[in-house]
């Protein structure tokens, strides 16, 4: 009987060490991941991790834009720069002291890289600060500033995934190629076109001839930057979907989430203004079974409702101010509600109480005594 080979059974460890990694290393970590990112999943992986959609082709593109543009309006004034420049060393190296001239010869140096690089350096940051700021508006955090010691030893399967077995991997690969074929194409297109130039400038002044080159290469960079802003929409796009993939939610982590904020003082309130908000919206529908109005009489309106066999209080069914109020003593005239002027109890109420709520038990005494008060009107208008 010939002997049972245990790779035989398991062929996925290979027959070498070469092929000894075990295959959940290319599993995926994010199995079960089926549901879309809560707002407060992507709120949270900004806040603590700064991670936000976001793509580096577009500020890249930006940046060589603005600074190209920036060089060719300015130009004229760098030429200059440099002509003064040249002159300025070549007086001084005639003139200059080698042994105590160092300084003067540095501080020029220093002052001239500045007046060439500075304006430049400028226009290069803002153009990168703008490419952030329309991808992911005013954002800033310094989570991603914190050393993180992990990513001195990153985890090796982790790496794998990332960067050859995944989506991410295989678009930003595929994307590093047709850069590099669309470049070389550009570059030569425009030198195929040159040639007759570029081989005359051996016949050229100086100045000529650098411009013939300079020209050129211009050219070819400003084209190269146009690709980069058009590469960077689809890119955009990718990063966009990718970022959402990446923040997928099994359905347990949003049940898990729902508990979490269900306790959240945060968004306790904002539900509490959202049924305030929908109260608000339907009040002067309540306005015409009101017990009474009370009145301010011209600025505040409040609509008091008070059933005494269901209600241990009277509630404040709508209220007002201004035009508001206007409209709730108009409707209150129009089905006979009783509209009584109290200035300190309707100012009060207005400003401590919102619809929906019983009246304080500090104004019991005060609406009771308007309630019995239209109680007797009415029963002897009877």
């Amino acid at each position: 009987m010939t002997a049972l080979n245990p790779l035989d059974l398991y062929p996925e460890y290979g027959r070498s060490p070469l092929f000894s990694m075990h295959l959940q290393w290319f599993a995926a970590e994010d199995e079960g991941r089926t549901e879309d990112p809560t707002e407060r999943k992507i709120r949270k992986a900004w806040e603590d991790e700064g991670k936000v959609a976001k793509s580096s082709e577009l500020v890249q593109a930006l940046v060589l834009l603005f600074s190209f543009a920036g060089i060719a309006l300015l130009g004229k004034y760098m030429v200059g720069q440099i002509m003064e420049m040249m002159r300025f060393f070549f007086i001084q190296s005639c003139t200059i002291d080698v042994a105590t001239g160092g300084r003067i010869a540095g501080s020029a140096f220093y002052s001239y890289f500045f007046k060439l690089v500075g304006p430049v350096f400028v226009i290069s940051v803002a153009a990168a600060v703008l490419g952030n700021v329309v991808q992911v508006g005013f954002r800033f955090t310094a989570k991603v500033l914190t050393p993180n010691f992990k990513r001195i030893a990153p985890s090796f399967k982790n790496w794998v995934n990332k960067t050859i077995f995944s989506p991410e991997g295989a678009f930003n690969f595929f994307k590093t190629i047709f850069k590099v074929v669309v470049i070389g194409v550009i570059a030569y297109v425009n030198i195929r076109n040159q040639i007759p130039r570029l081989a005359n400038t051996v016949n050229m002044e100086i100045v000529d001839a650098a411009t013939v080159a300079l020209g050129t290469g211009f050219r070819m960079l400003m084209e190269a930057t146009l690709f980069f802003l058009a590469l960077a929409i689809p890119d955009m796009i990718y990063q966009r979907w990718q970022h959402r993939e990446s923040l997928k939610m099994t359905k347990h982590e949003i049940k898990e989430e729902y508990k979490e904020m269900e306790g959240d003082p945060h968004v306790k309130a904002r539900l509490r203004q959202r049924m305030q908000e929908i109260r608000r919206a339907s009040m002067m529908q309540n306005v015409p079974r009101a017990s009474v109005v009370i009145t301010n009489p011209t600025h505040f309106a409040v609509a008091l409702e008070y059933q005494q066999a269901t209600m241990i209080a009277p509630v404040v069914i709508a209220k007002g101010q201004d035009n508001m109020a206007q409209r709730i003593k108009e409707i209150a005239r129009e089905n006979r509600v009783p509209i009584v002027e109290n200035k300190p109890l309707a100012r009060a109420l207005f400003a401590s109480v919102e619809i929906g709520d019983p009246v304080p038990e500090e104004y019991w005494r005060l609406v009771a005594d308007i309630l019995s008060t239209l109680i007797e009107v009415e029963r002897h208008a009877q």
